[in-house]
């Protein structure tokens, strides 16, 4: 599609959603800069190229039968929301279920692309403190938006993969967490806590910022653990517990 700005797609993913196998898209530039972002380069609009449709559906087509997903991330896909509604239009009308990786920072579109209910599943990071981890200084009416977002995808009772980013000795999380799942009206959702890796095994936005406050104890992934499970929520995974320091 002329004007859509994409790194790239993978065929074949079994990363991106929990317990699914998906196409994957990347969508180019984001709102936010949050210090320990990993695709930094996609979100700042580097190495980007016009989506080419036709050989996009193509490849999609010939993977349909071993996906569950097309899975479009970023960056900040919603920053392209016109563009989206005609592409998934045409993916459903591949009969082919859509997943949104989507900050939630931008609920006008997220709204509009609901309400043509063309979205089947939603992935979205809980970053908190949003102060110390969007990166902007305009991150309260960000923050707002978010829950707002989060209170809408309630009402659609979309399922909802809610990943939470661990960050090494960081406090002040907690008010964030009692605000977002106050908001959350429905239980068709999990939770993944996310340790956030740093340096040599990433390559983070600020790379100074990364080695401070990434690569979280199990002590940390803990804490974030049992209050979670204080709030009543029991659908609690943990990603890359195998790279975990002690």
């Amino acid at each position: 599609m002329v004007g859509m700005k994409i790194s790239g797609w993978k065929n074949i993913s079994m990363i991106d959603v929990k317990g699914a196998v998906t196409f994957t898209l990347w969508l180019c530039g984001c709102n936010l800069r949050c210090p320990f972002c990993h695709n930094w380069r996609i979100a700042d609009g580097l190495d980007c190229k016009d989506l080419d449709k036709d050989a996009f559906l193509m490849e999609l087509v010939l993977s349909k039968k071993y996906i569950d997903y097309l899975h479009v991330t970023g960056g900040e896909p919603l920053l392209q929301w016109r563009e989206l509604i005609d592409l998934f239009k045409d993916v459903k009308n591949l009969n082919i279920r859509i997943s949104l990786n989507s900050n939630l920072t931008l609920t006008k579109p997220l709204k509009n692309i609901l309400n043509k209910e063309l979205i089947d599943h939603i992935a979205t990071d809980l970053k908190a403190p949003p102060e110390k981890l969007y990166g902007v200084s305009s991150w309260n009416k960000f923050w707002a938006s978010f829950l707002d977002s989060l209170e809408i995808i309630s009402e659609y009772n979309i399922p909802l993969e809610l990943r939470i980013p661990v960050i090494k000795g960081f406090s002040g999380w907690e008010r964030y967490f009692n605000e977002a799942f106050n908001v959350l009206k429905y239980d068709n959702f999990y939770i993944i806590l996310n340790p956030i890796l740093g340096p040599p095994i990433t390559d983070p936005r600020d790379r100074e910022w990364c080695i401070k406050y990434c690569n979280p104890s199990k002590n940390d992934i803990n804490k974030v653990k049992s209050f979670i499970e204080k709030l009543g929520i029991s659908k609690i995974f943990i990603a890359y517990q195998s790279t975990i320091s002690l």
